[in-house]
């Protein structure tokens, strides 16, 4: 594939550039217009029939113009696109949407401005289960032998969960309790705190090994929750993208496939296996809702590591060299603020 020649090269990239601007199926007139080339009409078809034959555009039966296919916007992305970085100013008006005093909201308002800035769904996928580290503990009496124990991940995630004890802890054992949690165990997951309880409640007072045993259970299973669940904002913003909306029993197919989840995780949380954006086009997510979408992903850290990742769902006819650095700054943003909040 990338034994095309220059002259080809550039008029792929004009007929997608166009395709995209336009929505409309590009002839040869046209091409042989924008493409800056001096070429007739005539040579241009003769290109075009060859791109056509190597799967890179297609012909729709209504039209004499041509259209991007998947493997087309592929070759695109790969080898023909121009990303340009989002300017300063730019970076520091997002980076103001995303304040690390307001951990919690993190998450979501990374959504939100994923989405706003492409109009297109935006995701941001919660940290792995073997990623939630915790930052704090906290436990408030609420009657006898009932105990609200508050959990505060380094991703900023609140968790509430009640603890049902079989006697009455005082505020001063509670109060104990919960700085003995904090000076040994910030920092760190709920597998490795399991790990090293065990040892260390054999050292505790016996009275108070019922209260870290339901701390910590209460506590990966509050972790197990979180462990697969992603924010995603502007759903509907699909509604109004033509090449979706036109065809309703598939947008029904996408709306389902958001609902269930599953497969779109995993789709995602391939992203925290590589490194910097990657970009599914069409058929290569492996999901058939999302043949007619791309996806562009990127991993975002929390101190050096990678914990979950941010994404952008569109059609494939996008801008992509507005939508791939949006969001890169948004996944290393958000890696900024939750290290600043941890």
């Amino acid at each position: 594939m990338n034994s095309l020649d220059a002259r080809s090269q550039i008029l792929l990239k004009t007929l997608i550039e166009r395709y995209i601007a336009d929505g409309q199926p590009v002839g040869s007139r046209a091409l042989s217009r924008f493409s800056g080339l001096e070429l007739s009409p005539a040579t241009v078809r003769n290109v075009m029939s060859d791109l056509e034959e190597a799967g890179l555009i297609a012909s729709p039966h209504t039209s004499a113009g041509r259209v991007p296919t998947a493997l087309g916007y592929r070759f695109f992305v790969d080898s023909l696109l121009t990303v340009q970085p989002l300017d300063t100013s730019r970076v520091h008006e997002l980076q103001g949407q995303l304040q690390p005093d307001q951990p919690q909201r993190l998450l979501s308002s990374a959504s939100h401005l994923l989405s706003n800035l492409t109009q297109f769904a935006g995701v941001v996928v919660a940290p792995r289960k073997d990623a939630v580290r915790i930052r704090q503990f906290e436990f408030i009496s609420l009657s006898e032998n009932r105990i609200l124990l508050i959990i505060v991940t380094t991703a900023g995630d609140v968790q509430n969960r009640i603890l049902m004890t079989r006697r009455a802890y005082s505020a001063n054992e509670l109060s104990s309790a919960a700085t003995y949690l904090n000076e040994h165990f910030a920092g760190l997951s709920f597998n490795e705190i399991r790990r090293r309880i065990k040892d260390e409640l054999r050292q505790l007072r016996s009275d108070m090994t019922e209260l870290m045993t339901a701390t910590v259970d209460a506590g990966s299973a509050a972790a197990e929750e979180t462990a697969t669940s992603y924010v995603i904002s502007g759903e509907t913003n699909l509604l109004d993208v033509e090449d979706l909306s036109s065809n309703m029993s598939r947008l029904r197919e996408l709306f389902k496939l958001f609902e269930q989840r599953t497969g779109l995780m995993q789709l995602l949380e391939l992203s925290n296996k590589a490194e910097g954006v990657q970009i599914f086009i069409g058929g290569e997510s492996g999901l058939a809702p999302l043949d007619a979408c791309s996806v562009i992903t990127a991993p975002y850290e929390v101190d050096g590591r990678i914990v979950g990742s941010v994404g952008v769902i569109g059609p494939t006819r996008m801008a992509y060299d507005r939508v791939i650095p949006i969001v890169d700054i948004t996944a290393r943003l958000l890696s900024n603020a939750l290290s600043s909040s941890a």
